[in-house]
């Protein structure tokens, strides 16, 4: 295939005729008021406008000319100075459609530009896949072999380039286009006050010849040399800087380069890295601290994301929440300085003062801070007014998110959250509101489980208002808002899921509150509520509450003691509840009937 080439247009106010009115129509319109063009809609009165092309032709931006094709648009819809000529057109029926073909030649034969979806045989142009920061623009094209590859590339190029580098692209243009004009100036003392940007063609031809990278000696007195050494200087650093040292450049790096080289003659070209006074790097301000916040997940340490492993492994101060497991903190390393939240009844809005106060201290010096939460940032874990009080401060937060218990614990007690024909919908609910209210509980559904955080503490009036009509704030009164929970819904207690003394309570609404009083409490631990905790568990005839201690799941796949505790487990399924505590003693399971 002959490649095409790949050119950047000026379209202010070109006309695009644009034939269609569906989405892509609309699509086109767009790209075409990006660029500062005149798009023209041509379709007939009773044609179904796009939404966003309506929009655009209500508010005056885009003309309708209310009828079907005729050649002689293409003579007469454009401007003026080109004859009524349009500048391109678009064609966005259905590539089948006989009347792209016409159109097509018709256009090829005026030299039209004209552009049919899905038909590259029928265009003599192709729009490209670009990307835009500024004066910076990127275009991809995969020459009609995919639009979604493209934009594939595109993504994975933009990503690539330092954050903002239009910026840096207008600082360098800017400083170019001075160059040119003060050699101008100086090179033409009588010349006019401004000079085009072309003038300084010549100057950039030069830089690029086999002498660009030729020393420039002090005593180098050749008028072409001195007058191009400033261009030459500024076409290395393009060429040769990383570009993530070019986006630093900030206007008084500008100036200062500028300055340096404002006596051509008598300035030597600075050499980065030189260390004199005349090297003009980018000089790095003063080091600014970081700030992210990261969920440590349920508990077992492979369970954290490598994103979060990594903030560990690279923090310079960590502040962590009161319940993030030993093992997870045995991780640190034992340079780094932790702070464990001081956090209990009564103090926990003081100790997450101390929390963002100790953070904001340590990024003022510097630090990279890295703030770990157990299970997600964000659900239930204070992340967003976090990432607020610190943004509010000038800071950036990066929030790096973790397996939240409320979805993973159930899932090691081997509790499918959803199941078809059992569980349709997922409600994750706290059990304690802002400072210790109760939260109203949600109403019945058979087909909804509920997941309660932070709620064993408070499990029996919990309990009672999922089951009982009575207000929280007034026992006495009962109230008729929504439909209560039978008292016999299946339940599990799980506490410290994913961890080796993890332990799971299956039961009842109706006997779950006398079964953690007498198994006792191991927080953390979460509430879950519906039939979906009976779909792989069910409790005997009979049976009030079943408890299993232990879980290896997450053991080295392939180790003896793990093959040991799969063959286990494979015999646990084939004993009943009273013979298992002799065969596990990690994954016991206990049963008490009444």
């Amino acid at each position: 295939m002959i490649p095409a080439l790949l050119t950047a247009q000026s379209c202010v106010d070109h006309v695009h005729l644009i034939l269609g009115t569906g989405p892509l129509a609309a699509s086109r319109c767009a790209k075409s008021l990006e660029v500062g063009a005149r798009p023209v809609i041509l379709a007939p009165e009773t044609a179904d406008l796009h939404f966003t092309l309506a929009k655009a032709v209500e508010d005056g931006r885009v003309r309708w000319i209310q009828r079907d094709f005729e050649e002689q648009d293409l003579r007469t819809a454009g401007r003026e100075e080109v004859d009524g000529f349009v500048d391109a057109v678009f064609v966005t029926w259905p590539a089948k459609d006989p009347r792209s073909s016409h159109i097509s030649s018709l256009c090829r034969r005026l030299r039209i530009p004209v552009n049919v979806v899905d038909a590259p045989s029928l265009c003599s142009f192709t729009l490209l896949s670009t990307y835009s920061d500024g004066p910076l623009q990127i275009g991809i094209t995969t020459s009609g072999n995919g639009c979604k590859l493209s934009s594939r590339i595109r993504r994975e190029i933009a990503s690539s380039l330092p954050p903002k580098f239009g910026l840096a692209v207008e600082r360098l243009g800017s400083m170019r286009r001075r160059i040119w004009e003060e050699d101008y100036r100086l090179n033409h003392p009588n010349g006019a006050e401004t000079v085009d940007v072309v003038d300084g063609e010549d100057e950039e031809a030069a830089a690029q010849k086999h002498t660009f990278n030729s020393l420039v000696k002090e005593d180098d007195q050749d008028p072409a040399t001195l007058r191009t050494r400033r261009m030459r200087w500024l076409s290395q650093i393009c060429e040769y800087w990383p570009l993530s040292r070019l986006a630093a450049i900030t206007d008084a790096d500008v100036a200062a380069i500028l300055e340096a080289y404002r006596s051509p003659a008598h300035t030597p070209i600075p050499t980065p890295g030189s260390g004199s006074s005349t090297d003009l790097l980018p000089t790095p301000a003063p080091r600014k601290g970081t700030i992210t916040l990261a969920g440590s997940g349920p508990g077992h340490p492979s369970l954290l994301t490598i994103a979060t492993h990594t903030a560990i492994k690279t923090a310079h101060f960590i502040l962590a929440d009161k319940l993030v497991p030993a093992e997870i903190l045995a991780l640190i390393p034992r340079r780094t300085p932790v702070h464990i939240a001081r956090k209990f009844p009564g103090n926990a809005d003081a100790a997450q003062e101390e929390l963002l106060q100790l953070g904001l201290e340590a990024m003022e010096q510097g630090k990279d801070v890295l703030r770990l939460k157990q299970g997600d940032p964000y659900l239930y874990g204070r992340g967003a007014e976090e990432v607020t009080f610190f943004r509010d401060r000038g800071y950036e937060v990066r929030v790096i998110p973790g397996i939240t218990s409320a979805l993973s614990a159930p899932l090691f007690a081997e509790i499918p959250v959803t199941h078809r024909a059992v569980a349709d919908q997922v409600v994750v609910c706290t059990g304690t509101g802002r400072k210790g209210a109760a939260p109203e509980p949600p109403s019945y559904r058979k087909s909804k489980t509920v997941v309660f955080l932070m709620a064993l503490h408070r499990l029996e009036s919990l309990i009672k208002s999922l089951t009982e009509q009575v207000d929280e704030q007034d026992p006495t009164v009962t109230v008729q808002k929504r439909a209560l929970w039978p008292s016999g819904t299946p339940c599990a207690v799980i506490e410290r899921a994913s961890c080796p003394d993890q332990r799971v309570i299956r039961s009842t609404l109706e006997h779950v509150c006398q079964a953690v009083e007498e198994e006792g409490s191991r927080p953390p631990g979460l509430l879950v509520v519906g039939h979906a905790c009976e779909v792989l568990h069910k409790l005997d005839q009979g049976q009030r509450w079943s408890v299993e201690e232990g879980f290896r799941g997450l053991d080295a796949i392939g180790s003896e003691s793990t093959l040991s505790d799969l063959n286990v487990l494979r015999d646990v399924e084939m004993c009943s509840p009273k013979d298992t505590q002799a065969l596990r003693p990690d994954a016991q399971v206990s049963t008490t009937a009444r």
